[in-house]
């Protein structure tokens, strides 16, 4: 299989270039499924479900969530529905949506998503090692489980982040890092099989600070006093993610590269 993870959609800019090159980019890697995360999508902070079906219409198949998971109101009823969803597994027993499903892919195969967040920097959420190891525990890799598993490590920590794909390798295709808004240049495959990259990036105005505007970004460092609140830069909008391509005997990657398209980053496409 191909499958696309795209990287933290922030705002208006990074949800018109995810929206409006979806078509193309599954036309031309031949995609099977895609993947987004979604948490910033609405203003900078949380997903509203209108931004979802826009997400699911242009050809995302599943939208992981994060720490702003919360931050618009309207998510909370509506989360528990949408199978197709996700927030970090290792929020506590009890809260809403899930943080694992598993769905249909091209061909009649199964592909298995999981997000969990990281503690390092981070809330104080259940331990992540030990929310996936049961998951990978559940669902075997391959033929008789699912022919891909893609792990989502919403986390500020590279190291954690690391050592979570390390965790992983040999049990999942890909491992991708989310949260921080920069790709990272260490996409590869582990040892035992399993394509990792510390951070996809983000979809959204890369003229910003993280995909804010500048100057209300610049003056909470320089002042450290309350300023204007932070909102997405609206300029035109970078796309970011990574493609891996699995073998289906074997639900390991066999290939992986970024993909970055629009305004400020150099454009690349997998050589493939």
């Amino acid at each position: 299989m191909r499958i696309l993870y795209v990287g933290d959609v922030v705002g208006r800019s990074g949800r018109d270039v995810v929206v409006s090159r979806m078509a193309e980019i599954r036309s031309r890697l031949a995609l099977d499924f895609v993947v987004a995360n979604g948490e910033n999508s609405a203003h900078g902070f949380g997903i509203t479900p209108k931004f979802c079906e826009e997400f699911y219409a242009a050809g995302v198949d599943v939208v992981t969530l994060g720490n702003h998971s919360w931050d618009q109101r309207e998510i909370l009823p509506y989360i528990d529905g949408d199978a197709r969803l996700l927030r970090p597994l290792n929020y506590p027993a009890g809260t809403p949506g899930k943080g694992v499903g598993i769905y249909p892919a091209t061909r009649g195969r199964k592909v298995m998503v999981v997000q969990v967040m990281g503690r390092l920097f981070m809330d104080p959420l259940d331990d992540p090692f030990a929310a996936l190891e049961r998951e990978l525990n559940r669902m075997r890799l391959g033929p008789g489980g699912a022919e891909a598993i893609i792990v989502d490590i919403h986390a500020e920590a590279t190291s954690e982040k690391m050592a979570i794909g390390h965790t992983a390798d040999g049990r999942a295709s890909l491992v991708v890092g989310s949260h921080s808004h920069i790709p990272t240049a260490d996409c590869q495959i582990l040892p035992k099989g399993t394509a990792y990259q510390t951070d996809a990036g983000m979809c959204g105005d890369y003229d910003s600070v993280i995909g804010m505007k500048k100057d209300a970004a610049i003056h909470k460092f320089v002042r450290k006093m309350p300023g204007e609140r932070l909102s997405p830069a609206e300029g035109p909008g970078t796309l970011c993610g990574v493609v891996v391509e699995t073998d289906d005997r074997t639900g390991l990657a066999v290939r992986v590269a970024p993909l970055r398209l629009g305004a400020r980053l150099a454009e690349t496409w997998p050589d493939w």
